[in-house]
């Protein structure tokens, strides 16, 4: 506990020493996304850490989590759902029906030549009259004034709504790839989720009528008041003043000490919710289920059936987070979904902070994600230094300079390799 304690006080220094010695708003925008990284850390950890489970497709639950901030909180675009809405949810049905129709196939016809033909006759069929009902409702769709709208919009929900709906609509996502994808081996369970976090970005980038494509959604609703908002107002302008703030300072710091509190909250909730499910007999199961999948089948445990359980439950918690970062962007840029972001620097989290350790997964994502933000301009500074003394135009300076932007892959390959080498089990390591 005291190793712990320690480490965590660490990282608060960082935290604290950012604020001091640079500005309070800069440390408390580091600090929100740290909070989200730590819940994306968690949904992997509970996936990798308690069952063993490699999931390389973080990114497409983070942007499922995203687009069901703009499905759920984003205004209604009106007559886009009189023109089309009808018609892609019919198209949507006629595509879940064909895929159904398709199954019964497989599974009740014997194996043959007639099983085959009778195959791919449903999904041909299925496919056109699929293409025929949605292709003239997303047109319908995507005329509505493109270039403001565009796309369906959303239910005008509160946006706190939005962040559970990201979580189903994820877990929804990996309930389906789990049906089909964890009977697989671990190295081939990470190639098919890699490939179908891709085909979810390609879907959001190139759908026009359901987020808008490349050409982003903006001005989503938001948990907490608008800084110009604040600005106008009298009473918080007296406020600000009397304690010697700039208002426009302070009301940058007030909103995000607001997201930071809404973040804490649910960063909080759900280590209470794993911690228990972790020392319960539940989470002893999935430990033993990780550790030696034949001896719990053995034992009478339904390996598959628990492995999809906990795979739904991370894919869950990362599209919850993925949802919280949309809110405090107030935008979905579907373009900005990169696998080193959401993927890579999610791992070197689980990783550094200790697999199947829950307080290592929040210690890592608050960690990694100040060095992430921080060691790009403190190796400029650094290189700064180094290069002072020696001439313009040098070929060593000019070399020393344009590499200080690699920085941060440096980092994190280096602390890697440190962490594996003297903490293989990370730095708080799970039982």
């Amino acid at each position: 506990m005291n190793r712990t304690l320690l480490l965590f006080a660490f990282v608060a220094v960082l935290f604290l020493g950012t604020g001091m010695l640079q500005s309070w708003n800069s440390a408390l925008g580091i600090l929100n996304m740290a909070l989200i990284s730590a819940i994306m850390a968690l949904g992997v950890n509970m996936q990798w850490g308690y069952a063993g489970l490699f999931n390389v497709g973080v990114m497409g639950f983070v942007a499922l989590g995203g687009l069901a901030v703009v499905l759920t909180s984003a205004p209604p675009v009106p007559g886009a759902f009189a023109a089309g809405g009808w018609g892609v949810l019919g198209a949507l049905v006629l595509g879940a029906a064909t895929i159904a129709a398709a199954i019964q196939v497989w599974r009740r016809l014997p194996k043959g030549a007639v099983r085959t033909l009778a195959l791919l006759a449903v999904l041909v069929v299925g496919f056109f009259a699929f293409r025929t009902v949605f292709d003239p409702a997303v047109a319908a769709i995507e005329a509505i004034n493109p270039a403001l709208f565009g796309n369906i919009g959303g239910l005008g929900l509160p946006v706190l709504l939005a962040w559970p709906a990201g979580g189903l609509l994820a877990a929804a996502a990996a309930w389906a790839i789990g049906k089909t994808a964890l009977g697989l081996r671990s190295d081939y369970l990470a190639i098919a989720t890699l490939g179908i976090a891709e085909i979810i970005i390609a879907v959001m980038k190139n759908e026009d009528w359901l987020a808008r494509g490349v050409k982003n959604m903006i001005s989503l609703p938001r948990p907490v008041p608008y800084e110009v908002d604040l600005q106008r107002s009298a009473a918080f302008v007296d406020w600000a003043q009397t304690w010697g703030f700039d208002p426009m300072t302070a009301s940058a710091i007030v909103v995000k000490l607001c997201y930071a509190g809404l973040f804490g909250l649910v960063l909080v909730a759900i280590v209470a919710l794993t911690e228990l499910a972790l020392n319960s007999p539940w989470g002893r199961m999935m430990r033993a289920i990780r550790d030696n999948e034949v001896a719990a089948e053995a034992m009478g445990k339904n390996v598959t059936r628990r492995h999809l359980q906990i795979f739904v439950l991370g894919a869950a918690v990362i599209g919850i987070a993925g949802a919280m970062m949309t809110t405090l962007d107030s935008q979905l840029t579907p373009g900005t979904y990169q696998p080193l972001r959401f993927t890579f620097l999610i791992w070197v989290m689980v990783i550094v902070g200790g697999s199947g350790s829950n307080w290592g997964a929040v210690l890592g994502g608050f960690l990694i994600w100040w060095l992430w933000v921080m060691v790009e301009p403190i190796g400029l500074t650094l290189i700064g230094t180094v290069t002072a003394g020696m001439a313009d135009g040098s070929w060593l300076k000019t070399h020393l300079q344009d590499s200080a932007a690699h920085m941060r892959l440096l980092t994190m390959g280096l602390i890697l390799l440190l962490v594996l080498r003297f903490s293989p089990r990370g730095l708080i390591p799970g039982r």
